[in-house]
């Protein structure tokens, strides 16, 4: 039964009593020794990386900051830095393919219109970050993107082990001293 079902159903509980009390939907099905046929295991997925996104934002932050430059959180959740650029941050799991390759899709929140996307690739556990593109929104001209483990030069120019690059363009750098 889904959330809605039981919402639905007069003389139960909410969804919400079942998911406070047992965590999940899921959690309480496991209780009763009910396993459905769907895989679900993805919503734990998704549970786990929402709860890391804010250590990715403040290891970004921190890294920003230790490089000279200057962050400021936006409410629309993107962050300003040196109050010239935007920056969105995305984590992306890894969703097997039937072939059994792994694929990542990245949505872009196209009503924020960040001036790069930092995202952060999982590997194929969705215990670790694989690795990160940063993606200027100046060349990604649609709102979604499917990533495979390699993409060709057009895309994987903009991949990177971990966030040096990232830093390193947000130095600032006196100009007299370039000159």
């Amino acid at each position: 039964m889904s959330g809605i079902i039981i919402d639905e159903a007069d003389g139960l509980p909410s969804s919400s009593i079942y998911r406070n009390r047992f965590g999940s939907l899921l959690r309480a099905y496991s209780l009763i020794g009910y396993s459905p046929e769907r895989d679900y295991r993805y919503v734990e997925d998704n549970r786990a990386l929402r709860a890391l996104h804010p250590a990715v934002l403040a290891e970004v932050e921190a890294g920003i900051a230790q490089a000279g430059a200057h962050t400021e959180q936006l409410p629309s959740g993107l962050i300003k830095i040196n109050h010239e650029f935007s920056a969105s941050i995305v984590i992306v799991r890894c969703a097997m393919a039937d072939s059994g390759t792994c694929r990542w899709h990245i949505r872009f929140d196209a009503s924020l219109l960040p001036d790069i996307t930092i995202v952060a690739r999982m590997g194929e556990t969705n215990r670790d970050i694989l690795d990160y593109y940063i993606l200027p929104s100046m060349d990604m001209t649609t709102e979604r993107l499917r990533l495979a483990e390699a993409n060709g030069v057009s895309l994987d120019c903009y991949r990177f082990d971990n966030l040096d690059y990232l830093f390193e363009l947000c130095q600032r750098i006196n100009l007299q001293e370039v000159a």
